[in-house]
């Protein structure tokens, strides 16, 4: 019979001359296989005496592991031998040009919400953020938003079949206001922040989508006043669109958790078929287009938030990033935004290395 010993000797020396992986391979199955010699003698330490299995069990067990060893360390070496082979032989021209590699690129959301985040870090307002999943009284009656408001309608609401543990109806928040109320219950007054994210409403088409970006803008501070909100859209419609000649223009509207409240216009002019804004609004050939909401914050909002509106006072906007893309980069169709298109991300997509910053431009392309 052969011992452990003999096929262990064996073993090493055939591992020493084997040439290339494949004979490597064939050693290993022979006497490591499931069929192989020194399995077949552990399989055999079922049928000793304790006395021979405590005497013979380690002898194979040694034997296992050596030639276990021996494979790895043949291998180590083949595999050096074949890389220095080839480092040999291979060239590399260098006055080649590099290969086409595919590659990513930033979403036109994801770049102007950076965008925004920048102008209005400069301006010193932080980034909140706040639940997408929300519920009745945040979204809607901490707002100031009546029972019978067309907003809490189902055909504008996606809700949830369920209530939280205070009886409130959840649903998919409709806009980032939420965040407002939220942050001022957390963090008191006096509040500068912006809260931009993903919002739902029932409605689809070029220019509206069941899921889109908003960003909306909350001060909350003493003697806060209309002019106020003025010059910050001014300042941030600037320096979003890298032009100093933006005209606001200022129309009464109604939004429950703001009043006054004022609808914001801004000058458009026609370049080539196409609205760009800049410009006054009534000059010739130019117009107003609306942009965003906003207004002085509604007193109950902010006692529903759990300030003293005698003593606090703000201003608040509300804008559609998404509708910020279109205007600024071209685009004339929002449901693009979300095909997963190739060629249109290829087009409108930005490199990871286009951060914004506001003194190379917040638009800046490299």
């Amino acid at each position: 019979m052969t011992t452990a010993q003999q096929l262990q000797d064996e073993a090493l020396t055939r591992i020493q001359q084997a040439d290339d992986a494949a004979a490597l391979e064939a050693l290993r199955i022979e006497y490591l296989g499931k069929q192989g010699s020194i399995s077949g003698l552990l399989k055999t330490l079922g049928k000793m005496s304790p006395e021979e299995r405590q005497a013979e069990g380690p002898k194979i067990q040694g034997a296992r592991g050596a030639v276990s060893d021996a494979l790895a360390s043949r291998k180590d070496t083949l595999d050096g031998a074949e890389l220095e082979r080839r480092l040999a032989a291979e060239t590399l021209d260098l006055t080649l040009p590099a290969p086409e590699t595919p590659k990513g690129s930033v979403h036109p959301v994801s770049q102007v919400m950076d965008e925004l985040a920048e102008i209005f870090a400069d301006l010193g307002f932080a980034v909140a953020t706040g639940p997408e999943i929300e519920d009745d009284w945040h979204n809607f009656t901490a707002l100031n938003m009546a029972e019978t408001h067309p907003a809490r309608a189902m055909h504008d609401t996606f809700y949830f079949p369920d209530v939280d543990a205070d009886g409130n109806r959840m649903l998919l928040r409709t806009h980032t206001s939420p965040v407002q109320i939220r942050t001022m219950m957390k963090e008191g007054a006096p509040l500068r922040i912006i809260a931009p994210g993903r919002v739902y409403r029932s409605d689809s088409d070029a220019t509206h989508t069941p899921m889109f970006h908003q960003v909306e803008g909350l001060v909350i501070d003493k003697d806060i006043h209309l002019g106020h909100l003025k010059w910050t859209l001014e300042t941030f419609l600037k320096a979003f669109f890298e032009r100093d000649d933006i005209v606001l223009r200022l129309r009464p509207s109604y939004f429950p958790f703001t009043e006054p409240s004022v609808e914001v216009d801004v000058g458009w002019q026609d370049v080539q078929g196409r609205r760009v804004l800049g410009g006054d609004g009534d000059a010739p050939g130019h117009g107003w287009m609306e942009l965003l909401g906003s207004g002085m914050v509604n007193a109950r909002v902010i006692e529903f938030a759990g300030l003293d509106p005698k003593e606090w006072q703000g201003f608040a906007f509300g804008v559609g990033v998404d509708r910020l893309a279109m205007l600024k980069y071209g685009m004339d169709d929002l449901r693009a935004f979300f095909d997963g298109d190739k060629r249109w991300l290829d087009h409108y997509g930005f490199s990871p290395f286009d951060q914004p910053t506001l003194s190379a431009g917040v638009g800046a392309k490299a």
